[in-house]
């Protein structure tokens, strides 16, 4: 990454990534032999690193090994999500389903953890999901718009039209599909569809 690829205001770093919008956000950490402290969202920083969202709903969830959770979209209410971990390790996925995107079907992913405390940015149009690394995860985010349920879509996670490249959970040398836990509505998501 270039330094014209990253802004830095406050204690964010924001960092773009190969799909316009999607932002990787690094946190500066101030830690003494006491612990630790961060500041994981600050409005005016944020706006500065070009992330100018009205944030409405907070969410956490908990998962174990092997649990993939996504592709996941809202149809006619699409959010944007700032996510991160504070415990365990993930590995998070955006695809861009934005129509007329130049990178419409192309996926960004990121591992995020409660060591590296890095969030992820994914705006309105993109699918998300996140498969679990570590022995057990939980998962925070932020989103610009309350949960629809009757507004839901989802995308096959190892659809080959998209070709996410899912790495090995930890203790693995490579990624082992059988491992993956996926609920019964995922299990169900269609192809994604080219246009």
């Amino acid at each position: 990454m270039s330094t014209e690829d990253c802004i830095v205001s406050g204690n964010f770093t924001f960092t773009k990534t190969s799909i316009d919008g999607v932002v990787i956000v690094d946190v500066r950490l101030f830690g003494d032999d006491r612990g630790c402290f961060m500041e994981t969202y600050k409005k005016p920083d944020f706006v500065k690193g070009g992330i100018a969202v009205d944030f409405v709903q907070d969410n956490q969830s908990s998962s174990t090994k092997g649990v993939l959770r996504g592709l996941h979209f809202q149809i006619e209410h699409p959010q944007n999500k700032l996510v991160r971990v504070v415990k365990g390790s993930v590995f998070d996925v955006a695809v861009d389903l934005r129509e007329g995107s130049p990178t419409y079907g192309k996926w960004e992913g990121v591992i995020l953890s409660a060591e590296n405390h890095r969030q992820f940015f994914i705006p309105g149009g993109f699918a998300h999901g996140f498969l679990v690394l570590s022995d057990e995860a939980e998962f925070c985010y932020k989103c610009d718009d309350v949960y629809h349920p009757n507004d839901e879509g989802g995308l096959m996670w190892n659809d080959p039209a998209i070709g996410i490249e899912w790495p090995a959970m930890e203790g693995d040398v490579e990624f082992d599909a059988s491992k993956v836990i996926l609920s019964e509505k995922d299990k169900a998501h269609p192809a994604f569809k080219v246009k």
